[in-house]
């Protein structure tokens, strides 16, 4: 079953509306797009880390790049599979300028059977000039598209222990 764009970006809003972190964020989907995300975070005191800067919290950038990505990460697939963060490696430019929302595009440049690579990048005013960039791997459901138990070896035959030994 090919998922529809349509149907991914309704997984977006599920995503968004059934994750309680992304929710107490105020993490807002602007567009998806195949293999293409942009979310952003409106301003909020609640969620600066500094009050002497007004400078937003570092986790709170880390949380957008990741949930952008993984929404990015599923506007790839064209079979539906549930996915988890793998790797995350984040490299933080500046920080975000007080009073400003904080934008994520998130690009997922290569897709295998078992993990998606995504590049990402937060910023206030202008992408060329980010917040951070990111870049993250997400492992694909390892029985996406195949029967409980594809993934088992029949038994050998003699040794009585079935499948391969670990």
């Amino acid at each position: 079953m090919t998922v529809s764009l349509d149907h991914l970006r309704q997984i977006a809003v599920q995503m968004l509306e059934g994750s309680p972190h992304a929710r107490a964020l105020g993490i807002e989907g602007v567009s998806l797009d195949p293999s293409e995300a942009l979310t952003k975070i409106r301003f909020q005191p609640e969620l600066v880390g500094d009050p002497d800067t007004g400078v937003i919290a570092g986790g709170v950038v880390t949380a957008l790049l990741d949930h952008t990505m993984g929404q990015a990460a599923m506007a790839s697939m064209t079979v539906y599979s549930s996915i988890a963060t793998l790797d995350l490696r984040i490299d933080y430019m500046r920080p975000a300028e007080p009073g400003h929302d904080i934008f994520c595009r998130a690009h997922c440049y290569k897709m295998t059977r078992t993990v998606a690579f995504v590049r990402a990048q937060a910023y206030d005013r202008d992408i060329n000039d980010p917040v951070a960039t990111a870049q993250a791997a997400f492992m694909l459901a390892a029985n996406a598209g195949r029967p409980f138990g594809a993934n088992l070896s029949a038994p050998r035959s003699g040794d009585g222990k079935g499948g391969d030994a670990a």
